[in-house]
């Protein structure tokens, strides 16, 4: 079924578009019959109106097996695509940091207990310890101890 879909109907479809081309441009047009009418020499290659019905209806079976080719092969490009790409990354580990301590009050540093991260994928994540920011001393005065 691949084969026939991936190689067989574009080639006919191809085929179909030449045609269709060819006899679309071997019809007459709508006044081309009044110049016969005033005396104009109509020379046509299936004679004088004989081929108007034989093109109309070849004109309409390749239009119809154009259509239909297109719909198989616009139906079967959405039904067997799907990239694989997603499948080929390597897998990562991913490392997450926990959210601070909603208890703790802003700037209160290391007041609050480091809450426990939950496992993610089997693997434990390590809580981070918050560390109390540094108290800034004027110039010439020792820092004040906690």
């Amino acid at each position: 079924m691949d084969i026939l879909i991936g190689y067989v109907v574009p080639a006919v479809h191809v085929i179909l578009c030449v045609f269709l081309i060819a006899v679309v441009l071997l019809q007459t047009g709508k006044g081309a019959d009044m110049g016969a009418v005033f005396g104009g020499g109509s020379q046509t290659l299936f004679g004088s109106g004989g081929a108007g019905n034989f093109l109309t209806r070849l004109t309409t079976g390749m239009a119809i097996g154009f259509m239909l080719t297109s719909l198989i092969l616009t139906y079967s490009s959405t039904r067997t695509g799907g990239s694989d790409l997603l499948d080929r990354l390597p897998d990562v580990p991913v490392q997450t940091v926990p959210p601070p301590a909603d208890d703790a009050a802003p700037g209160a540093g290391a007041t609050a207990e480091p809450q426990a991260a939950p496992e993610t994928a089997g693997e434990p994540v390590v809580p981070v310890e918050p560390t109390a920011p540094a108290a800034e001393a004027p110039a010439g005065e020792p820092a004040p101890t906690p």
